[in-house]
């Protein structure tokens, strides 16, 4: 039942990264239900979604030609240092501390995603204030990816909203660029940190990368309303059960 359900996990989760993301509060949550410490349930996590990032990427390949060479170097080189120190983080903080805090990101992941468009929109109308491709903001975006993968990709659409960018599939190859760079210094990490169950996270693998590619007709078809829907009522319950187990 264990295989089962995690298997189911992380083809869920492979749907939704292709629908719209969200993949982390399955995976997650279903490690944690099985037993699996929750330091470890996050590397494993990490590990299980990892291959659709790079077949995003793939799928992204012509709209990233169209950014400069050297800039595209400047935003993987941020992308690596703030994913490092994200995952070093993770790995010295102990299961109490990171159960601490984990509730809070499930939350703050969901609204993330919830009101992800406003924030863009809030994000398009101020990046003449901010410069293009800024460094800091990347930074701090890819350490809470290294610590904590949940709502990522909304996150960086954020971003560069922010930085001034506008066309969506360019945002969407950047982000899956960016996101496979910042996964492969995270997985490398929690690898070698001991941090990853491999038993699940391969099979976990396997599921997500199928879950992906059926995620691209489902897609075509559920109106982004009920996408939405859903993975609010996911994230939501997700944060109230581990609100729950903080308390308890």
């Amino acid at each position: 039942m264990e295989i089962i359900l995690v298997l189911v996990a992380a083809f869920g989760a492979g749907v939704l990264n292709t629908i719209a993301g969200g993949g982390t509060f399955l995976t997650f949550p279903a490690l944690v239900f099985i037993g699996v410490p929750p330091v470890v349930a996050n590397a494993t996590s990490a590990v299980a979604v990892f291959p659709g990032y790079l077949g995003g990427a793939f799928g992204f390949r012509e709209e990233l030609r169209k950014f400069e060479r050297a800039v595209l170097v400047k935003l993987l080189l941020v992308t690596f240092a703030g994913g490092l120190i994200g995952s070093l983080l993770l790995l010295v903080s102990s299961n109490e501390a990171f159960s601490l805090v984990v509730p809070f990101l499930l939350l703050l992941a969901t609204l993330v995603f919830l009101f992800g468009d406003r924030i863009r929109a809030w994000a398009a109308a101020k990046s003449r204030a901010v410069s293009p491709f800024g460094t800091l903001g990347l930074l701090l975006v890819s350490i809470y990816g290294g610590y904590f993968n949940g709502g990522l990709g909304i996150v960086l659409l954020a971003l560069f909203a922010l930085w001034g960018m506008v066309n969506i599939h360019e945002m969407n190859g950047l982000k899956n660029g960016l996101s496979f760079a910042l996964s492969s210094i995270s997985v490398a990490v929690f690898a070698l940190g001991g941090l990853v169950e491999w038993h699940h996270a391969v099979i976990m693998m396997v599921a997500s990368t199928i879950g992906g590619y059926a995620g691209a007709p489902i897609a075509r078809r559920l109106p982004k309303s009920a996408v939405r829907a859903l993975i609010a009522l996911v994230g939501f319950s997700m944060s109230a059960v581990f609100f729950w187990r903080l308390i308890a």
